[in-house]
């Protein structure tokens, strides 16, 4: 696949893949654990077929490595799917998480002892300021909202600052597996269709700890009224609207993970 191709469907599963997540999250703002399970299961099947050939080719990265990498991958997007359900928009969402750059900078000083040069630091320094302005203009907004909900006894800014303190966890976490998975690449190679399947097939057990979230949202989708633009589809008439929305954001990730 050329560097052309590559780039466009990542570009157009990324774009896609946002909207129906948006959908799902704005009819059921605690998906984030049945989302998370349900693009584990696409990926895990999908590499056992292609990538491990029905379990007949041996992986080169030892399963050991490949453990600690599946704790990290699984907590960090567990975590960022969780803080939906504490009032954080999908726009701040995308916003904050392009903010890596700085954890992963901070990480690499840490860890790798690494040095920078003064233009990137600037540079980074410019990117995570442009973060915080829009992450602050997320919660004035907020805030009006908030005197209008007093009379519940419900303070949202605090979900709201739980919320970007379980991204922020998130993205530096993530900055930390990235090392972790730079180094295993060093030492064995790269081989990311292998390590994208093992580390979503182990993490799968996992969601054992969220069952009761994902059938409670598995009740929730089904329960969903069908989508009045397929009425006149055979089959897909009847299929509820929320089931829809999931499959399509299983789908259009896969792109996204591929390249």
């Amino acid at each position: 696949m050329g560097a052309a191709s590559a780039v466009f469907l990542v570009f157009l599963g990324c774009c896609s893949n946002v909207i129906f997540l948006e959908l799902l999250v704005k009819n059921e703002p605690g998906s984030g654990n049945i989302i998370t399970c349900a693009q584990f299961v696409f990926i895990a099947i999908e590499g056992y077929i292609f990538t491990s050939d029905f379990g007949r080719k041996k992986n080169v990265i030892p399963i050991k490595d490949y453990m600690v990498l599946v704790i990290m991958f699984f907590i960090v997007n567990v975590t960022n799917n969780l803080a939906f359900g504490f009032k954080i928009s999908m726009p701040l969402h995308m916003i904050f998480r392009s903010g890596g750059l700085i954890a992963n900078m901070i990480m690499a000083i840490i860890v790798l002892g690494r040095r920078y040069t003064l233009s990137k630091y600037v540079s980074v320094a410019m990117i995570t300021m442009g973060t915080a302005i829009c992450t602050f203009a997320s919660a004035e907004n907020l805030k009006d909202k908030d005197e209008e909900e007093m009379a519940e006894g419900i303070s949202s800014f605090m979900t709201w600052l739980l919320g970007i303190g379980l991204l922020t966890f998130a993205l530096f976490l993530s900055a930390r597996m990235g090392i972790f998975q730079e180094c295993l690449y060093s030492q064995y190679g790269k081989h990311p269709r292998e390590a994208l399947y093992y580390i979503h097939m182990l993490s799968l057990p996992g969601f054992l700890l969220t069952s009761g979230s994902i059938i409670e949202h598995a009740i929730k989708y089904s329960s969903s009224e069908p989508l009045f633009a397929l009425q006149d589809i055979p089959v897909l008439e009847s299929i509820p609207k929320l089931w829809i929305f999931l499959v399509g954001n299983m789908l259009t990730q896969y792109p996204f993970e591929m390249n």
